[in-house]
């Protein structure tokens, strides 16, 4: 399948302008990597321990650690309101992310995301356009996938719609392709780089390639494919670490970075800030 190629060439070299434009405003820099935030289980959620101070005070925390090390961004995620809703969550749970958003930004004035579990992008973009976040990450921007929380259908239309009319625009939308956690059988005919050109033309402005879960590397021809195939910026999702980024630097432009930070590699422990500052002087040594 070649999915509108004749369109997506006739705007390749705009595209590309615009979006790397928007990439380097947000993260001053051609390369990044971002650090993650897993914010303590949310009101509402079936782990909320009742203390919403605590969960500001540890994401702040964990804020500062990062900055200490030299990160280069930040962003912030409810991976544990398990099990997660689909597509929407209440005012609790964006309210109160936009309100640690907008602490953590202020305090550290990195660049800053937000990811709401499971595929809220709706309310991450109003979390973030509230709290002075720069870019969401976005579930299911292009084609449908099955996910542990159910069918996850394409909101590419409208999630755009959506920043418009907030006047979001300045926040970039970078949207996951064969999503980590997912079956992908009903696109089984379609390879990632199809994938990455859908996501080009319905004007993503980044594509997130993962391992299938979470600190699983991606596949690193995959990511040389996408690259070629795409003029978005190309974001690696999962499975980073000090051992492996040398080999992923030249194919990839930004680099989400969450369990490999955390003690013993597993997201849910607490932020190891010498794997930090490991991993940050291997890519300094390359990109300062």
């Amino acid at each position: 399948m070649n999915f509108r190629t004749s369109d997506i060439k006739t705007n390749s070299k705009k595209i590309k302008t615009l979006t790397m434009h928007k990439f380097q405003k947000i993260f001053g820099r051609q390369k990044a990597v971002i650090g993650m935030i897993h914010v303590e289980a949310l009101p509402g959620t079936p782990k909320y321990g009742g203390d919403n101070g605590f969960i500001i005070e540890k994401a702040l925390k964990e804020a500062r650690i990062y900055k200490n090390a030299g990160i280069d961004a930040l962003m912030i995620e409810n991976m544990h309101d398990v099990p997660y809703l689909k597509n929407h969550v209440g005012h609790e749970i964006s309210s109160l992310m936009a309100i640690i958003a907008y602490l953590i930004k202020r305090e550290t004035g990195l660049p800053l995301g937000i990811q709401i579990l499971a595929g809220a992008n709706q309310a991450a973009m109003a979390a973030a356009f509230n709290s002075g976040a720069d870019f969401i990450r976005a579930e299911g921007f292009v084609f449908g996938h099955l996910a542990d929380e159910g069918y996850i259908d394409s909101n590419a239309a409208e999630l755009l719609r959506y920043r418009k009319q907030i006047g979001a625009e300045h926040i970039a939308v970078f949207t996951d392709i064969k999503k980590k956690h997912s079956s992908h059988a009903l696109t089984q005919d379609l390879d990632i780089t199809e994938m990455a050109h859908a996501a080009e033309f319905f004007l993503s402005d980044g594509v997130i390639v993962t391992g299938i879960h979470t600190g699983s590397s991606a596949d690193l021809e995959e990511i040389k494919q996408v690259k070629k195939a795409t003029k978005l910026p190309v974001l690696i999702g999962s499975g980073i670490t000090a051992e492996n980024i040398e080999t992923y630097l030249p194919y990839a432009d930004a680099f989400i970075v969450g369990s490999y930070f955390k003690k013993d590699g597993y997201w849910e422990n607490d932020l190891d800030e010498n794997k930090i500052r490991s991993l940050m002087k291997i890519f300094h040594r390359y990109h300062s």
